[in-house]
């Protein structure tokens, strides 16, 4: 059970804003702010490397935080500046080859698909994007149906950036086990928004951010990477803490995730990430779930009552990302209109999903993300502000 009166309390920016961006940037806890401030402050009056010395327990304890999260080892976790950064050490470790192929969904983000093309341009490989099924979700026969001797890589977004929609993603894991076939997971939406267990899902690798649904700073994300998978993957760049010079002529690449960081990092934000993961660990995974799907399905119920508006989440399951437009205003007219009255949301342009969006015909939704220290009474609030801006 989620303690609400608690969680907004110790959300500073409850008292200011109306927050319902989350999935871009949610609002942070005091610990998370008190612990980055901290070692700032250290770093003022004692030095950079000082304090990350004095601080060596703190910056480990996030490797054995986010491993909790995940339910991995320490030892397969790298921590990234954001998961876009993670993803691609990921992606752009594959040896391609001409005529490789990579298997996407229909909702994967801009940042991803780019990285598909900018391989297809380069080396010649083939992208084949998964039909839906009728729930608009990726349809998981015909996943099957698209596997092939040629297929190298299964990459798809656990949830898409541009709705609620929460794609089927331990299903996939067992298709790709069955096949022999590496499968990354963008898990960017839905790490710290819902139970994430690497081991029942079967991802080879997933990529998640501090920003969003952990409350973390930003400028931080994490890496997972399977044990066995690590020595397979040739990460794009290496450094003196991603490999070791052993001899003038060769070098030796770091055992474990690790190989895929760099030496120079963000020590307050580190130690910020690892903080949010206890944080969301101390208020239980599971209650954090059950809150935020109980929220979205009352927002959903009471924009539904406004007749100019019009729901846009797909999928059977569905989480805390409610998207919508309206007649007579754009998103971002509304987007406005709300950040004038101190009530945060975003706008997904098609842009950042094309193969979902143009295909919807929507040029832009609204994206109102809850979390679990929202309220129902916010969800009010928002709702008579929106009825109020179709009337002027």
């Amino acid at each position: 059970m989620i303690n609400v009166h608690k969680a907004r309390q110790e959300t500073p920016g409850c008292q200011h804003v109306l927050h319902f961006n989350n999935a871009g940037a949610a609002l942070m806890p005091q610990p998370v702010i008190e612990a980055v401030q901290a070692h700032f402050q250290l770093e003022v009056e004692r030095g950079g490397y000082e304090a990350a010395a004095l601080a060596e327990p703190r910056i480990q304890h996030f490797y054995h935080a986010a491993s909790q999260l995940l339910h991995c080892q320490p030892s397969e976790i790298a921590f990234m500046e954001n998961a876009t950064r993670a993803w691609e050490m990921i992606f752009y470790s594959f040896d391609f080859q001409p005529g490789d192929k990579i298997i996407t969904a229909v909702a994967e983000y801009a940042s991803n698909y780019i990285a598909f093309l900018h391989m297809a341009k380069k080396r010649g490989i083939q992208i084949e994007v998964i039909s839906n099924d009728e729930y608009g979700q990726l349809s998981l026969d015909a996943l099957k149906k698209q596997i092939d001797a040629r297929t190298k890589l299964i990459a798809i977004t656990h949830v898409p950036t541009q709705g609620g929609l929460v794609n089927p993603a331990q299903a996939v894991g067992q298709i790709a086990r069955e096949a022999g076939i590496f499968y990354l997971l963008d898990a960017t939406q839905s790490v710290g928004q819902m139970p994430i267990d690497v081991q029942e899902i079967g991802c080879d690798a997933l990529c998640a951010t501090g920003r969003k649904y952990l409350r973390g700073p930003r400028g931080t994300g994490f890496l997972y990477v399977n044990q066995k998978q690590i020595e397979k993957l040739d990460p794009p760049f290496l450094d003196l803490h991603a490999a070791k010079w052993i001899s003038q002529n060769d070098y030796r690449m770091h055992p474990h995730a690790q190989r895929f960081e760099t030496w120079e990092t963000n020590y307050a934000n580190k130690i910020g990430l690892g903080v949010a993961i206890e944080y969301a660990l101390s208020w239980g995974l599971d209650n954090i779930w059950q809150r935020i799907s109980t929220l979205a399905q009352h927002f959903r119920t009471q924009l539904a009552e406004l007749p100019e508006v019009t729901l846009q989440d797909l999928g059977k399951e569905k989480c805390g990302i409610v998207t919508f437009n309206a007649k007579g205003l754009t998103a971002e007219d509304i987007c406005l209109k709300l950040r004038a009255q101190s009530i945060n949301v975003s706008v997904s342009l098609a842009e950042y999903a094309r193969s979902d969006m143009e295909a919807r015909g929507l040029p832009s939704l609204v994206r109102a993300s809850v979390h679990y220290f929202n309220t129902e009474e916010e969800i009010k609030r928002f709702c008579d502000v929106l009825e109020q801006l179709f009337k002027n």
